[in-house]
């Protein structure tokens, strides 16, 4: 068994490959950071007897996404973790991160999750993990554009799993919905979180379980469980200042 994940070099993307190797999965793991790619790789060599490929690459690029997939298109699992946050108000924040946002955030998910499930479908079996965030399910006011993405992936998830559903196929979607967690996200967005945040290793390995029993909606932690459901009965302009007091705290 093959698995494919993106985003692999650090924090969730990383901790979920520990997690597949100790499952005894081959993996093939991408990300920009060349350096960091190669560590785990070493790493996860000299405790598990995995092949891993490591493939590294810049996926806001369309037609690196394009390659990665024709070049790596047997596999059985496709886990689209990469993605990042950027921080502010939205008519001040950088115009050239948010499209490489939106490029990394959205388009390469839909692009990868496109292209392996065509060919899932054909075959009936393979499964997809898509990493949403609880973000997703309401506004971010000073985390506008992420917000935005996340929600994209989660409807776009939601939707095709109706679609499977329709056609009576054994491929399987999940979506991952954690709360704050801590990655180097928070680095490269410029926040901090005042919220607790769970460890990445305990994220990453509840997901991957919870996935590997064919379960869509995966939240980790039960004050996360909770807020999603509040969103839902609340109305989003109350969320929104919630959400933007939050927010606020984080400089």
């Amino acid at each position: 068994m093959k698995v494919l994940i993106t985003g692999a070099s650090s924090g969730i993307g990383r901790d979920m490959a520990r997690e597949f190797a100790n499952k005894s999965y081959d993996l093939i793991l991408v990300a920009r950071d060349g350096k960091r790619l190669n560590d785990l790789k070493v790493e996860l060599n000299r405790e598990y007897k995995v092949n891993i490929k490591v493939v590294i690459m810049d996926l806001s690029i369309e037609e690196n996404c394009m390659k990665l997939y024709e070049e790596n298109r047997d596999i059985d699992i496709l886990v689209n973790n990469a993605g990042f946050g950027v921080f502010g108000y939205f008519d001040e924040t950088d115009l050239q991160k948010e499209l490489n946002l939106i490029k990394t955030n959205i388009v390469a998910v839909h692009i990868l999750t496109k292209l392996y499930l065509q060919d899932m479908v054909k075959k009936d079996k393979g499964r997809i993990l898509n990493v949403s965030s609880i973000a997703g399910s309401i506004p971010g006011p000073l985390m506008c554009a992420y917000y935005a993405s996340k929600a994209y992936v989660l409807r776009l998830s939601e939707g095709i799993r109706e679609e499977l559903n329709k056609k009576k196929s054994n491929v399987q979607i999940s979506v991952l919905q954690p709360g704050p967690v801590n990655t180097n996200f928070n680095n490269i967005a410029g926040v901090k979180f005042n919220l607790s945040s769970k460890a990445s290793e305990y994220v990453a390995k509840y997901a991957i379980n919870k996935f590997l029993r064919g379960k869509f909606d995966i939240i980790p932690g039960f004050t996360i469980k909770l807020a999603k459901f509040f969103s839902k009965i609340t109305p989003n302009f109350i969320v929104a200042k919630v959400c933007y007091y939050m927010q606020e705290r984080k400089k």
